[in-house]
């Protein structure tokens, strides 16, 4: 059973980083009414006094449906008796404009003794909302973060190569990779160092050195191919021009402004109990890890690495995303300038249009972001099964913590419930009609089709259909209408025509994308028929990833100005189903 944070015991409570004092906890000092709707983005950062504080998701204007939904599926996926498993234990939190909205826990951050062998249950360690877990490559965001300060303060620069700052990163060709091309990973470098560092040296300083002597395998600037040497040269570089190890750096540079007591590299013995365990490793024979950094490459290098090695909570990774949100400042504590931000912000891999990346952070993945993705939703992912997606133009962020590793690496992806998450928080936020009004509604899972269908219909002269669409799909998910002049055993795709903000151009015959958070308006023909017709609105999802959904309102068929009789009532097939919300107040 998962612990909810709103139920969670007082003794938790009391030792929280985000201090939540509980449901009722007053918003803020100057904080605005909660506006959540999904269809109407924000273009700026949160007001900078913006502080996390407890609430349900009736009060952050959300709908707690999918949020719930989405706790159920998460205590199936902790137990393994439900053939679903994917971790042993998980910690999850969900916020938007500022309300923590739900925060949880379930499973077991402790139940291995070995690979295969159960402890005793009295042994067992549940998963609590202050677990600290690996975040395996989200550490990759705080030397990112890192870079981003020294590049404030002039000590390097996006364009100027590498080797300007270690001479010796030189070798093997290496001469012309800046420092912007290894926080995008366009490089050139292989995925990981070759041999391993952990097995192929001796000693820190051997490992350190065939970091700058490794050879890259494409011409920078060609290829986008995800590297965790980009990341251990970035540290190299940090410490190079700073003077200070990572470890010092993002201490003095994040964690202490920020008050994140929870988060750093190679946590202190007597917080174990509270550490989630990761994978019994026999090569190297490092026996159940827990409480030491999972990766073996920064385990060699003392549990420091650019690409891996911080230990977190839920609640101060929250603090690290409402700073994003907010332009690099949390309760008067600035880390990164509002340009910086930006600048992580920024696709800088549009050359590589399925990998957009910004400083260091990942843009617009839909395979873990799920209903969040955006061209400017950030996030990164870890291989402990680990991920944090942030969304700007909703100010929404998710975080799901977890030990899927525990207490071996075989286990399933953690993708569906890494874009379950971001699902839940993007169905959650309303959308409403334009002008109000109701509308027709379908969040489908994958692999599925939903149609929305008239009666048979007789019109004496052409035919003209309009709506309203609020499209947020995968690019391969695809809303079509269509018609039938044979009683619905066959149907054509019609021509659409659609006006609105990043519309497409033509004359497509199906709609899809998650790129404009906009409604549009929609019109297509039907030629004057002899008999009766009908039509559908057909919403189909292939069986990977899905968007938010598709949102219809104010249909309409009309011919000769007059509406069609029977136009107006619809049979719904499979997830559509009817919202009525009110009138929507002005646009931001």
């Amino acid at each position: 059973m998962r612990i909810p944070a709103l139920t969670a015991a007082a003794a938790l409570l009391t030792s929280l980083t985000l201090s939540l004092s509980g449901a009722a906890a007053a918003a803020p000092a100057g904080h605005r009414a909660h506006d959540a709707r999904f269809d109407r983005p924000y273009s700026g950062f949160a007001p900078a006094g913006t502080v996390l504080h407890p609430g349900t998701p009736g009060e952050a204007g959300l709908d707690p449906a999918p949020i719930d939904a989405f706790e159920r599926r998460m205590t199936g996926w902790e137990d393994p008796a439900s053939g679903a498993g994917y971790f042993p234990g998980a910690t999850t939190l969900m916020a938007h404009d500022g309300v923590v909205v739900e925060r949880s826990a379930g499973g077991y951050a402790v139940k291995y003794a070995d690979a295969t062998t159960e402890l005793p249950r009295d042994q067992w360690i549940p998963a609590r909302t202050d677990t600290i877990y690996d975040l395996a490559s989200l550490s990759k965001l705080f030397t990112s973060i890192v870079a981003m300060q020294q590049l404030q303060a002039g000590r390097i620069d996006l364009d100027t190569p590498v080797a300007h700052y270690l001479p010796e990163f030189a070798a093997n060709g290496k001469g012309a990779i800046t420092i912007k091309e290894l926080l995008t990973h366009t490089s050139g470098f292989d995925a990981d160092p070759v041999p391993s560092l952990w097995q192929g040296y001796p000693d820190i300083a051997s490992r350190e050195k065939a970091v700058l002597d490794a050879k890259p395998i494409n011409p920078p600037g060609t290829t986008y191919l995800y590297s965790d040497l980009n990341m251990l040269s970035m540290q190299l570089v940090l410490q190079k021009v700073t003077g200070k190890p990572l470890d010092v750096l993002v201490r003095d540079g994040i964690t202490a402004p920020l008050h994140m007591t929870d988060t750093g590299y190679n946590p202190p013995a007597a917080e174990k109990p509270r550490i989630a365990a990761t994978e019994y490793q026999t090569s190297p024979a490092r026996g159940m890890v827990w409480g030491q950094v999972h990766d073996e490459n920064a385990w060699s290098l003392g549990g420091v690495a650019g690409h891996a090695g911080v230990f977190s909570t839920a609640d101060d990774l929250a603090v690290l995303a409402q700073t994003v949100l907010n332009g690099g400042i949390y309760k008067g504590h600035r880390i990164l300038s509002e340009n910086s931000v930006r600048l992580m912000e920024q696709n800088f891999n549009q050359a590589f249009p399925s990998d957009s990346h910004g400083l260091g952070f990942e843009l617009d993945q839909i395979w873990y972001m799920g209903g969040l993705s955006g061209p400017r939703t950030l996030g990164h992912t870890g291989f402990t099964g680990t991920s944090l997606v942030i969304d700007p133009q909703s100010r929404s962020f998710v975080i799901l913590l977890s030990n899927r590793v525990h207490p071996g690496r075989n286990t399933p992806s953690t993708n569906p419930p890494r874009r379950a998450i971001g699902e839940a928080m993007a169905q959650a936020m309303p959308v409403a009609a334009p002008g109000g009004g109701p509308l027709w509604y379908s969040g489908q899972g994958g692999g599925t089709t939903s149609t929305l269908t008239t009666g048979p219909l007789t019109a004496a002269a052409p035919a003209d259909v309009d709506f309203s669409a609020f499209v947020n799909t995968e690019s391969t998910d695809l809303l079509s209408v269509e018609d039938s002049t044979d009683g619905g055993t066959t149907w054509h795709a019609l021509p659409l025509t659609v006006t609105g903000r990043g519309a497409p151009s033509g004359t497509p015959t199906s709609l899809s994308g998650q790129a404009v958070r906009a409604w549009w308006q929609v019109h297509t023909r039907v030629p004057q028929q002899a008999g009766p017709f009908q039509l559908r609105w057909r919403y189909s999802t292939d069986p990977v990833y899905e968007g938010r959904g598709v949102d219809l309102a104010h249909l309409s068929v009309t011919a000769g100005g007059t509406t069609v009789p029977g136009s107006c009532t619809l049979t719904p097939g499979g997830a559509w189903h009817q919202v009525q919300h009110p009138a929507p107040a002005a646009s931001r």
